[in-house]
């Protein structure tokens, strides 16, 4: 419990801006997130596979690789822009929206980028041809459950309150939540 109290340093709420200036934020740390989380190191550890490990192969599928991607990309942009015109801050903790936004896919499921990211890397595994890209991706999903939504949920339920406490006891993790909850 004591890295749960540890990890509060992490999250610092965005200090007022226009949505211009929260969007060039927001779209700012997500290419270089995405960069790194889903080309970069899918990139390594596929060129690792090939060099070094016989593993069983997907199938090259380059174009669920484009479609899954777009589509969970486009999901996680969508929240990006959500946080930053409602939420008036950005996706990133250390930058973290002083409003409790609960609009766009934010209505169906607690965390759509946290749903969009995993399912990205592993369309991406599908451009690689890559096994490890693929364990990556499921990783990627089960580290943020474990690591990074106690900590995150707990900012939440200390900022927000009995508002966020009653979206989480509405709206689930992982699955959509249908018909979509309003505060």
């Amino acid at each position: 419990m004591k890295w749960l109290l540890a990890t509060r340093r992490i999250f610092r709420v965005a200090t007022p801006g226009s949505f211009a200036w929260n969007y060039t934020k927001t779209m700012a740390q997500t290419t270089i997130l995405w960069g790194l989380f889903l080309f970069a190191i899918p990139a390594v550890l596929a060129g690792f596979e090939d060099d070094h490990w016989d593993l069983p192969t997907l199938g090259e599928s380059r174009a669920l690789a484009v479609a899954g991607f777009v589509v969970f990309g486009s999901l996680g942009l969508w929240a990006g822009v959500i946080i930053a015109k409602i939420g008036r801050g950005t996706p990133l903790p250390l930058d973290a929206a002083p409003v409790l936004a609960i609009a766009g896919p934010y209505r169906y499921v607690r965390n759509p980028m946290a749903i969009s990211a995993p399912l990205q890397a592993i369309s991406v595994s599908f451009w690689f041809d890559s096994t490890t890209v693929l364990l990556y991706g499921i990783l990627a999903g089960f580290l943020w459950h474990i690591v990074i939504r106690p900590p995150e949920e707990l900012d939440l339920e200390e900022r927000f309150g009995d508002d966020y406490v009653r979206y989480r006891q509405n709206v689930r993790c992982w699955i959509p939540t249908f018909p979509g909850f309003d505060l």
